[in-house]
């Protein structure tokens, strides 16, 4: 076994052993992925303030998410197809995150149904769902979130259209994928994964087929997913959402101060800014250079998270410091679920942790509460000077 030291390394082993079409359906973006690449290389833009003899111990990456306690403020985000990277990746990621003590969110379009991950777990974990024309089925998606028991709902709203990428396309990816004889031959050399694969009942989208009307087999899926997502989508329709849970409401993919301000006035606890991982609006600002604005409008009356690019401890210790109260990562433990399962994923936790954990001491700071604004080194104009 290779040292692993970062995630970079695994990132590197799950390239190895992940099908060539699950491992680009991770690592692109949209169009020419120009965001996709901006959501990390703007985080080597801050910089980090050293000090020194101040003292540095009894360090806690401790804090809260929604009042919900958290062993460091790093939530495992939505990504759907989780379980092809993996043979039932859904529950080995939310088994790691329990252990771990950070949030698991599952997506609506996941592999494992909703009911799997409760059925695997002890712990509450969150649940994402997209903002679809259906009300029957949002309200039973909704309903059966409830009886899971979990602890808060994530509400996507930047997937009205989706956005063109060119990798998923040249591979046949889709819902459900389309095996051409170059995929095909591809997964026949991932051994691991394709004995892992035939070893689970779990290979299609277990939230929706039986559930969504029309839906009985994998085969109808692709009419409804062509379908189902609402164009029209306004803010008085997740009004309508908000009604239908009436627990703790997460919204992600807010990128705009204007925006982040009509969530506030929907009701929600939270808001995540985000340009979904930069696989939506190519040449849209990455979710880093976003925040500030977005706390300057909303940060008092709102708990304002950040995902997108985040692949790092000092990656997290920058959006923190910025003044995200959270932070989410999603290609990060991928990466480490592709290549080694569950302990691939507390292994991304884990690297991120310490990374965290060393870097705030040495910045001299001992809790999550005290990091601020003061041990970054911001350049002139990094949220922009538009006009």
């Amino acid at each position: 076994m290779p040292v692993i030291t970062n995630v970079d390394d695994l990132k590197r082993i799950y390239k190895r052993r992940a099908p060539k079409m699950f491992y680009d359906y991770t690592e692109s973006g949209s169009w020419t992925e120009q965001t996709f690449r901006q959501n990390t290389s703007d985080f080597d833009q801050l910089y980090l303030r050293q000090r020194v003899a101040v003292d540095m111990s009894g360090r806690s990456t401790a804090s809260q998410m929604i009042g919900q306690d958290v062993s460091m403020p790093v939530a495992l985000a939505p990504v759907g197809l989780t379980g092809m990277q993996s043979a039932d990746g859904e529950i080995k990621a939310a088994r790691a995150a329990e252990a771990f003590g950070v949030p698991y969110t599952l997506s609506t379009m996941s592999i494992c149904s909703i009911e799997d991950v409760a059925e695997n777990t002890s712990k509450p974990f969150w649940m994402q769902v997209y903002t679809l024309k259906d009300d029957d089925f949002m309200q039973r998606l909704f309903d059966r979130a409830k009886a899971a028991n979990c602890s808060a709902a994530v509400i996507t709203v930047d997937l009205q259209l989706l956005g063109q990428r060119h990798k998923d396309l040249k591979n046949g990816l889709s819902a459900p994928p389309k095996l051409t004889a170059s995929s095909i031959a591809n997964m026949a050399t991932k051994v691991q994964w394709g004995l892992g694969m035939l070893g689970t009942k779990r290979r299609f989208f277990g939230n929706i087929v039986g559930h969504a009307k029309g839906v009985t087999d994998p085969s109808s899926l692709t009419t409804w997913t062509a379908e189902a997502f609402d164009q029209a989508l306004d803010w008085n329709r997740i009004r309508e959402f908000r009604k239908m849970w009436d627990g703790p409401l997460i919204i992600k993919g807010i990128i705009d101060p204007r925006d982040a301000t009509e969530a506030c006035n929907v009701g929600a606890d939270a808001i995540i800014v985000s340009n979904h991982g930069g696989r939506q609006l190519d040449g849209a600002l990455s979710s880093i250079r976003a925040l500030p604005a977005i706390l300057d409008a909303v940060g008092d009356k709102i708990e304002v998270h950040l995902d997108s690019g985040i692949r790092s401890g000092q990656d997290v210790l920058k959006a923190l410091a910025m003044g995200a109260a959270g932070t989410y990562i999603g290609r990060a433990y991928i990466y480490g679920l592709g290549a080694m399962g569950e302990k691939g994923v507390t292994k991304t936790l884990e690297l991120i942790q310490k990374e965290l954990d060393f870097s705030m001491g040495l910045c001299g700071r001992r809790k999550i509460a005290d990091l601020d604004r003061d041990m970054l080194m911001v350049p002139k104009n990094f949220a922009g000077d538009w006009i």
